[in-house]
């Protein structure tokens, strides 16, 4: 099969075929446009080639030339804010909250499914599809919100693989210093892709293996009990819950669907050979990477399991008292870390490792903290993806890729470095923070996302069905409204008056933008009465076709 680079795959598409890059009742295109028709490449030039001429309804071989971009999507459901998350929710709630854990996984699954397929379509990203179906202050305000997401949990990534570097050194590397070695060596793995692409690829691998083996070691040294974790899966009931463990589930939801993933997924399946000319290739393609998908989030629902797990046997219901009197036991240094109180035990990344140690020994430290550098690095990366993704696709931002990545890493790192001054031991506060963030900018993709896989003038004949819709408004409503809450109830802990007017007029621009939003989404699913300009989208297509030649 002769190789085809992505420009001569996008030409072919263009000219007809399942893509006819014709948009819907919500587009509004700038008078003046920068580039609009010019498309430029975000990764690589060179194509994973897809077998041919293999007629069975299911081909390994065809898999294996579309695994790759799913385990790297999945990363972000291995960041250090979603391993925070995992052990606060065993140590809060025990076995009783993995099965939120489990439907987040699904629902974060069902949402990388429509970006896949609008990639595959469409042959853009969702950045460059809301590059040109908005128009140019609600474009600006979006990059806005999406740039915030990255920012928020690229600090995440930096300052946990920081924490691993602290445990792993003892003490002797502050977290500072962290940062500054996890910004050098992050560069350094990115252009590791000048190797080649399916190198890059077995580099996210292998730190996706690192992080089973590590927190897999845990949970065998553990020996959870396998009769209350699969209880705790299947069972969507919590008996005995109160705020404290409602709270912890909204917040895994919050952290497990990430917003910008959703924009990174298509920027790396681009890299597979598809010719949008052909229904069949778009129909396998989709199918594949769907099937990819699965099984890359599959693994990264055991990994977070691991994590609950180890924090549910052994840590659930523990007391500051109990763990200061085992860690004083085994001569530890860091028995201050845990009040002489009867409070219930309170653990984030850094005295999760702590705990273990006391209870475990040295060896389930730094196993615990090896597993933690892997997830920091590996979705550090995927966040400098990300953002260079955003940034490209938003703004047509045509430059070198070096002074991308830059560009894009430095606006993670400045915040980063001003937060690492803060004492490695007291950080749970930030990571609180980060976490409502994220939770706040999950409709800025979850709305785009459903509002562009609906519309049948994007995604002709693969255009959401009416189930489908149904489906996605009612997940994307109930995200919605869940870390909504988780936002109301983490400002109403902070107890300020100042805090909550400064809150209540952001919520107020925020509501307004999201319902716009919505408006817009409500268009494409098919309630026209909204549309008050039903005769205005082929007058903008004419328009720019005009401006076009």
């Amino acid at each position: 099969m002769e190789k085809r680079t992505k420009q001569q795959l996008r030409d072919s598409s263009d000219r007809g075929g399942v893509q006819a890059n014709q948009y819907g009742s919500i587009s509004n295109p700038d008078p003046n446009p920068v580039a609009q028709d010019e498309h430029f490449s975000t990764c690589f030039e060179d194509m994973v080639a897809i077998p041919e001429n293999i007629n069975q309804v299911f081909s390994f071989r065809k898999l294996w030339a579309f695994t790759g971009p799913g385990f790297l999507m999945s990363i972000a459901y291995l960041d250090p804010g979603n391993i925070e998350s995992d052990l606060q929710c065993g140590a809060i709630a025990g076995f009783k909250l993995i099965w939120v854990l489990l439907l987040a996984t699904i629902i974060g699954l069902l949402m990388q499914r429509l970006a896949a397929r609008l990639g595959v379509v469409t042959g853009m990203h969702l950045a460059e599809v809301c590059n040109r179906q908005y128009s140019r202050v609600p474009r600006v305000m979006l990059w806005f919100m999406v740039e915030v997401a990255i920012i928020g949990s690229d600090m995440q990534e930096v300052i946990g693989s920081a924490i691993a570097l602290n445990l792993l050194s003892v003490g002797r590397i502050p977290l500072w210093a962290g940062v500054l070695i996890t910004i050098v060596d992050t560069f350094t793995f990115l252009f590791f892709d000048k190797f080649g692409l399916r190198k890059l690829e077995a580099l996210f691998g292998f730190l996706i293996t690192v992080m089973a083996l590590s927190f897999g070691f845990e949970y065998v040294l553990v020996k959870p009990d396998q009769g209350e974790l699969l209880k705790g899966m299947f069972l969507p009931y919590c008996a005995g819950c109160g705020r404290a463990q409602l709270e912890q589930a909204v917040g895994i939801i919050g952290a497990v669907i990430m917003p910008h993933n959703i924009y990174l997924h298509w920027s790396r399946l681009e890299s597979r050979e598809i010719d949008r000319n052909k229904r069949e290739e778009v129909k396998e393609a989709n199918k594949y990477f769907f099937i990819e998908s699965a099984i890359a989030l599959f693994i990264s629902f055991i990994i977070n399991v691991f994590v609950v797990a180890v924090f549910a046997q052994a840590f659930y219901n523990k007391t500051n008292m109990e763990v200061n009197a085992l860690c004083n036991a085994t001569g530890s240094p860091h028995t201050n870390l845990f009040p002489l109180n009867n409070d219930t035990l309170e653990v984030d990344i850094y005295k999760g490792g702590v705990v273990l140690e006391c209870f475990f020994g040295p060896a389930a430290l730094y196993i615990w903290a090896i597993g933690i550098l892997a997830a920091g690095q590996s979705s550090t990366m995927t966040g400098t993806y990300s953002g260079q993704f955003v940034m490209e696709g938003f703004w047509n931002l045509q430059c070198s890729r070096f002074k991308r990545i830059l560009l894009t890493r430095s606006l993670a790192i400045v915040p980063t470095l001003f937060v690492s001054s803060k004492d490695v031991q007291h950080l749970t506060w930030m990571n609180n923070i980060l976490n409502v963030l994220q939770s706040v900018q999950l409709p800025f993709a979850l709305i785009p996302i459903l509002t562009f896989t609906s519309l049948t003038s994007i995604m002709n004949e693969f255009a959401n069905g009416l189930v489908c819709k149904i489906f996605g408004v009612i997940v994307t409503l109930a995200v919605c409204a869940i870390n909504i809450y988780f936002f109301v109830v983490y400002i109403m802990s902070l107890n300020s008056v100042v805090v909550y007017v400064f809150a209540g007029l952001g919520s107020l621009a925020y509501l307004c933008f999201v319902l716009y939003l919505v408006w817009h989404s409500l268009i494409a699913l098919g309630v026209s009465c909204l549309d008050r300009v039903t005769s205005r989208p082929t007058v903008l297509i004419e328009e720019q076709s005009e401006h076009d030649s």
